[in-house]
């Protein structure tokens, strides 16, 4: 399933829970941790497991944002949501004990409710031990499937200020990136925080797209159609493809391997570039 946005959604809210579906987001993150006080997870669970079962989620992708490993919390977050079948379960402050732990009761729950599609996971790295050990973390189970720089947590952790420029976050994106990357899973980007700046959030979107994220998580729905321009080929991109992969039938017919298009060269790269540009405008009814 694509995923270009993933939408944070409050757990204990029932209103926003029922909107959740029908945002534009390609993914909600239906929230039983930061959103929720510590004297609403109960109700929130119930909400969420409700929320699961009774709404229309066949259009979106639902994941759900457990308590970190180590708070009385995550079992009963894993034991009331695992029946209902989310297609995700987000692990906060991911190491690789917390991914073990996970995937063990996880299993268990599996086994006990016979269910037969294995349920993903999407870690996030937010402590400064989170992101220096993502390799190892990313290697503790085959369900992962995505990673997500939370950059307030981190930042907080490093006891740094969080800027809107974001270059107290560069090293961990890229870390978070290439690591996503080595592994083929996908790399969320971290929220950008100022819900009524869009030219801000294109901004952030693109530099992040530059490092090699290919979606971002998002706190305000308003924010979906923004993040997912920047995360569509344009028009330009797509005719451009189009035209390479026409060259490359030419230059084939030929025999040769590599060519020049526009005055420069073309070769493997830059073909495989327009390939998966081609690809993902299908994917998007764009083409």
């Amino acid at each position: 399933m694509l995923r270009r946005t993933t939408l944070f959604m409050p757990g204990n809210n029932p209103a926003m829970l029922l909107s959740s579906s029908v945002l534009g987001a390609d993914s909600v993150i239906l929230d039983l941790e930061d959103a929720v006080a510590l004297n609403q997870k109960d109700s929130a669970r119930i909400l969420v497991r409700e929320a699961i079962k009774n709404l229309d989620f066949s259009n979106v992708e639902v994941m759900v944002r457990i308590n970190p490993v180590g708070t009385p919390y995550w079992k009963e977050d894993l034991q009331q949501i695992i029946p209902v079948k989310p297609d995700i379960i987000m692990i906060p402050k991911a190491t690789k004990d917390d991914v073990i732990a996970v995937e063990k009761l996880v299993k268990e729950l599996e086994q006990q409710h016979q269910l037969s599609t294995p349920v993903r996971f999407v870690l996030i790295a937010e402590t400064a031990y989170g992101v220096e050990t993502i390799v190892d973390t990313l290697k503790a189970s085959q369900r992962i499937d995505g990673v997500l720089l939370g950059a307030e947590d981190f930042t907080t952790d490093m006891e740094i200020m969080r800027t809107k420029e974001g270059q107290e976050i560069e090293y961990a994106r890229n870390k978070i990136a290439i690591s996503a990357k080595a592994f083929n899973i996908q790399a969320i980007d971290t929220p950008f925080t100022d819900v009524n700046d869009f030219e801000g959030l294109k901004k952030d979107t693109q530099h992040a797209k530059a490092l090699g994220f290919t979606s971002k998580a998002l706190i305000n729905p308003r924010q979906v159609d923004v993040v997912h321009e920047v995360f569509s080929p344009s028009e330009e991109e797509i005719n451009n493809a189009k035209a390479i992969l026409l060259e490359q039938e030419k230059a084939l017919s030929k025999g040769l391997g590599v060519f020049s298009f526009k005055g420069k060269m073309v070769d493997q790269p830059i073909i495989v570039r327009a390939q998966k540009t081609m690809q993902l405008a299908r994917k998007l009814g764009l083409e």
